[in-house]
């Protein structure tokens, strides 16, 4: 059995219905699992979202440990945030040491992690785009795969590193977004960008911009399959991290993970 520990902000829904699901999965025997405990880097009064979350979390009868960000050290967060990363985490590890766990999922965690907890556990993300495609936030992917006049998107499940987003892979997806009714959206772009800059028409239409809302649709589509069936894979055992923070595919090294596109079908 794959012993997870659960980090999240639970900050929107998106992190509350992620849980819900993985929970389910566990119980029907979908992912040989358990969740060991949750961890947040809010308490309670911070935020409603974060709120909700708990009481969730709580009715699973799942370990909740929260240990507020905002509050820790704000003096030295503002002069050092490096320094003030590694001593949060010190305070983190404290907290979790009597926790047996095999890893941690970050699902909706909303701080960058320091050395002081990739040291200490195995620690994997999703990151809403396939292996070697552009860095940052969901957003900022998408526009830059819309700059770009990209053929294809996707999304990854990684290991994280000190690099951000750039840790070996253990799984991704892939779909196209040409054909059909993103050639349509396409043409209506290039028609935009014959009156408007590319910052303009982010600055105005934003995440309501038709060919970028389709993007994220279909990206989304694939998130919470691409997350199952990681675990399902690691709790076979089928994937594996080894001490040199390597990823093996049925024993071997796997330098772009597994691709479960077939998984999706």
């Amino acid at each position: 059995m794959l012993k997870l520990g659960w980090f999240s902000t639970g900050r929107d829904k998106a992190a509350l219905d992620l849980f819900e699901t993985i929970e389910d999965c566990i119980k029907k025997g979908i992912i040989d699992a358990n969740i060991e405990y949750v961890f947040s880097d809010r308490e309670r009064g911070e935020a409603k979202d974060s709120d909700l979350f708990f009481d969730v979390v709580e009715i699973y009868k799942r370990p909740l440990i929260c240990f507020s960000s905002k509050k820790f050290k704000p003096t030295l967060k503002k002069k050092n945030r490096t320094e003030w990363r590694k001593q949060y985490d010190a305070k983190v590890v404290q907290l979790l040491k009597f926790y047996q766990v095999d890893l941690i999922m970050l699902v909706g965690y909303m701080l960058i992690v320091s050395r002081v907890l990739i040291d200490k556990w195995p620690l994997i993300n999703l990151h809403p785009a396939k292996p070697g495609g552009p860095k940052g936030s969901w957003q900022e992917v998408i526009w830059e795969l819309i700059r770009k006049r990209e053929n294809e998107a996707g999304a990854m499940i990684h290991l994280v590193t000190e690099q951000l987003d750039e840790g070996p892979p253990l799984t991704y997806c892939s779909f196209p977004i040409r054909g059909g009714e993103f050639d349509i959206l396409w043409e209506q772009f290039e028609e935009k960008l014959k009156q408007k800059s590319l910052s303009e028409i982010i600055k105005e239409e934003g995440e309501q911009e038709p060919l970028f809302k389709k993007i994220r649709e279909e990206e989304l589509s694939r998130e919470f399959p691409l997350i199952i069936v990681t675990l399902q894979k690691l709790a076979e055992d089928y994937i594996k991290i080894t001490n040199k923070q390597e990823v093996l595919v049925d024993g071997v090294i796997a330098e772009e993970g597994l691709c479960i596109n077939q998984f999706l079908i």
